[in-house]
């Protein structure tokens, strides 16, 4: 996961670019991909695989090493797996010799029983700025796909994954003027591309919009309302969102070197449902993982109308072992007891009854509630009454004709309603009542009558 904006020019795309795209909650999603992180106190990979295998609709993870435990964990499934090669191990393997010792060690006792995809050959190598491990990749990547030829695997293709740092942003902020930063264009990322269409492998980014974001601005980070829509001078295409900015840039840097024919993988992407800036919540990361599982789905980009584009969230754990800021820890879809952070339609039905999983029941312990600020819209408010209840954890029935809570009719006592119910069932923290910069926490009681928050 990259750590730092791609540039700091993205800066002015953003002051200029703002936008959503509704999106209502898919029953269950049909395929996506997450990454599967180990940086803490987590079920052992069996009960992993069999919670991903029987109770999700994912399809596929990827780890960010070659644990044993996990492949072996796998196996059987029917779930792909996408490993990845150590940082660290990237020079040694631009001998041949190491690289066919390699796949023999951690390829060939686990695929094809765990369905291997891909190798990543390290993370963001181009990002760390180790001169030894940028030079040696492409031949690290050249003898593993060698080796795996020549123990006779054809379905498994080596890639590596890239931080989206390689782009350079001009002044213009066009997607279609996206370049990769020069010194990585000609010399190392146009040989990786030529690779990439000769094995027909995918070439792998890493697009995340929380780190390269206008604090300003976030909306258009995370596809909410209200946005203004900026068409790209050159090619007069609209962009609404910042996802598809970043995915649009890259294929024009791809383009410029000639390789628009090769496929893109999006390795990692999420956004954290806490953090230390009330930008982070559980809302505003459903919802824009909503809308990237709506890209995976095949809705495209501007450029790339209609594409669908295999993709892994970041991530399936909050890893609570993980160091640094806050944000680090909680970019998970899952807690450590499989209850889901918030509900983005991968779990599926339960048999017999339907729906989703019921979230824990409200507690009013300590005095805390959430209501609406008093600054926010009507649409802003309706916005959040259609998200909390189309979760399926809340029970939005009393503010509906005839409920409990339904008088007075005003979007503003439902949204305070439901927000509530929302933030009470979340484990009660002031990210969870944000819903972008809408809600509050207050110390008063704001129940009315029959309506009991």
């Amino acid at each position: 996961m990259a750590k730092e904006p791609p540039s700091r020019s993205l800066t002015l795309l953003l002051f200029l670019l703002s936008a959503t795209v509704f999106l209502s909650l898919p029953a269950v999603i049909s395929a996506i991909g997450v990454n599967y992180g180990t940086l803490g106190n987590l079920p052992p990979p069996t009960q992993v695989a069999n919670f991903i295998k029987t109770q999700t609709s994912i399809d596929s993870v990827k780890i960010f090493d070659v644990n044993p435990d996990i492949l072996r964990a796998f196996a059987g499934t029917g779930i792909s797996v996408v490993v990845t090669v150590p940082n660290g191990d990237i020079p040694a393997l631009a001998n041949g010799l190491q690289a066919r010792r390699w796949v023999s060690a951690n390829i060939l006792p686990f695929h094809p029983q765990t369905m291997i995809k891909y190798i990543s050959v390290g993370n963001e190598i181009l990002l760390s700025g180790d001169n030894n491990m940028i030079n040696n990749l492409l031949p690290a990547m050249r003898n593993l796909n060698n080796a795996l030829v020549r123990a006779g695997v054809r379905d498994v293709k080596v890639t590596t994954a890239h931080s989206l740092n390689i782009i350079a942003y001009d002044l213009t902020g066009a997607p279609s003027t996206g370049r990769f930063r020069p010194g990585w264009d000609k010399g190392i990322l146009a040989p990786i591309l030529a690779y990439h269409r000769r094995t027909k492998s995918p070439f792998m980014v890493n697009p995340y919009p929380y780190f390269g974001f206008d604090p300003k601005n976030v909306n258009f980070a995370i596809f909410r309302t209200p946005y203004k829509a900026v068409r790209d001078p050159f090619t007069r295409k609209v962009y609404t969102n910042m996802f598809d900015a970043l995915m649009d840039s890259t294929y024009s840097a791809m383009k410029a070197l000639g390789y628009g024919d090769v496929n893109i993988v999006v390795g990692e992407t999420g956004w954290p449902s806490a953090c230390d800036a009330p930008w982070c919540s559980p809302a505003n990361a459903a919802w824009f993982n909503l809308n990237i599982i709506k890209r995976a789905q095949g809705q495209g980009t501007p450029l790339m109308p209609k594409r669908r584009f295999e993709t892994y969230i970041f991530g399936l754990f909050n890893e609570e072992g993980k160091p640094g800021p806050t944000a680090e820890r909680n970019w998970g879809l899952f807690r450590a007891d499989f209850s889901p952070v918030y509900d983005v339609g991968l779990l599926l039905k339960k048999q017999g009854g339907g729906g989703r999983p019921a979230l824990p029941a409200p507690s009013t312990a300590g005095g805390k509630w959430c209501v609406a600020r008093s600054g926010a819209t009507d649409k802003q408010l309706q916005d959040n009454i259609n998200w909390v209840c189309g979760q399926g954890g809340v029970d939005c029935k009393p503010i509906q004709a005839g409920g409990s809570c339904f008088n007075p009719s005003s979007v503003r006592t439902h949204a305070s309603f439901v927000m509530n119910a929302y933030f009470q069932s979340h484990g009660r923290t002031d990210g969870t009542c944000n819903f972008s910069g809408t809600g509050m926490v207050v110390g008063n009681n704001p129940s009315n009558g029959a309506c009991k928050f």
